[in-house]
């Protein structure tokens, strides 16, 4: 996804596209992740095989080209917690869109591991 890819850009580090984050089971669905990025890690896209979160500082990314809505904050939110179970040090969980909502955003960003970007298509 373009979105996921300027932002990478300027972030840097490891980007790893369409994670999954929960295997699907006769109980549940599965669900992904748009993209995790590491950070402090090599320059490269990677396969989600081929890196471990554990110990390292991750931002996880859920894109929409759109105005930041509550099913984009949803997503961002509940991401975050799933992630946990991979045990990294840190994780930052970003709703990334193209165009703001004055309403939500603040919502979505007073919990202190929520961020939203906005970046131009």
């Amino acid at each position: 996804m373009p979105l996921i890819h300027k932002y990478w850009h300027q972030i840097g580090g490891t980007l790893i596209e369409e994670f999954q984050v929960v295997k699907r089971s006769t109980s549940n669905g599965p669900r992904y992740a748009d993209a995790i990025i590491i950070p402090n890690g090599e320059s490269k896209i990677a396969k989600a095989g081929e890196v471990s979160l554990e110990g390292k500082d991750i931002i996880c990314i859920q894109a929409k080209h759109g105005r930041l809505g509550m099913y984009l904050m949803g997503q961002t939110f509940f991401s975050e917690r799933l992630l946990q179970k991979f045990k990294p040090r840190t994780i930052v969980s970003v709703a990334l869109c193209t165009a703001d909502d004055s309403t939500l955003r603040p919502l979505l960003e007073s919990c202190p591991s929520m961020k939203v970007v906005i970046i131009k298509a």
